[in-house]
């Protein structure tokens, strides 16, 4: 509904209400902050609204919804990459610096990580959760998939349930 004629706050807003605050730069902001792995919400404190602004934001800007879902793929592959690392074990190069008679000395070496069961573990049930779920759907079910008649007997009468 359009603010009413005369009023102060809706002048330069066609639709009446207030202006959007949203800005141009937000986009390439909420990009970078996503890339941090910050949450809708906290996009929200962060640019000082609501957000349910920020999610009418993203309707309303598609710059700023492409940003953000740009960011948090970007977010989501690092740390998948990083997962998969870590799950099946890994190398890189550092330096250990000693001390040689008051001198340091660096010395190169190639650093080995073993592979992480528990990484392995938790990459697969996100990946093939068919075969790694922790929970199991058990049927009880007749040969021929039929479902199995569960019956109680009470004082010699068969009760079906």
């Amino acid at each position: 509904m359009p603010a009413p004629k005369g009023n102060k706050y809706a002048k330069g807003n066609r639709g009446g209400g207030r202006l959007s605050e949203y800005k141009k730069e937000y986009a390439a902001q909420a990009k970078r902050l996503c890339m941090l792995g910050l949450t809708d919400k906290e996009l929200a404190d962060f640019f000082e609204v609501t957000e349910p602004t920020i999610n009418r934001w993203k309707k309303d800007y598609k710059e700023f919804n492409l940003s953000l879902k740009n960011g948090k793929v970007v977010a989501d592959a690092k740390v998948a990459e990083s997962l998969f690392k870590r799950a099946t074990g890994f190398s890189h190069s550092s330096v250990k610096i000693f001390n040689d008679n008051g001198r340091p000395l660096k010395v190169p070496f190639v650093e080995r990580f073993p592979p992480d069961t528990t990484a392995g573990i938790f990459w697969l049930k996100n990946r093939r959760r068919t075969g790694w779920k922790d929970k199991h759907d058990v049927g009880l079910e007749n040969p021929d998939g039929t479902p199995i008649k569960q019956v109680i007997i009470i004082n010699g009468r068969e009760i079906e349930f």
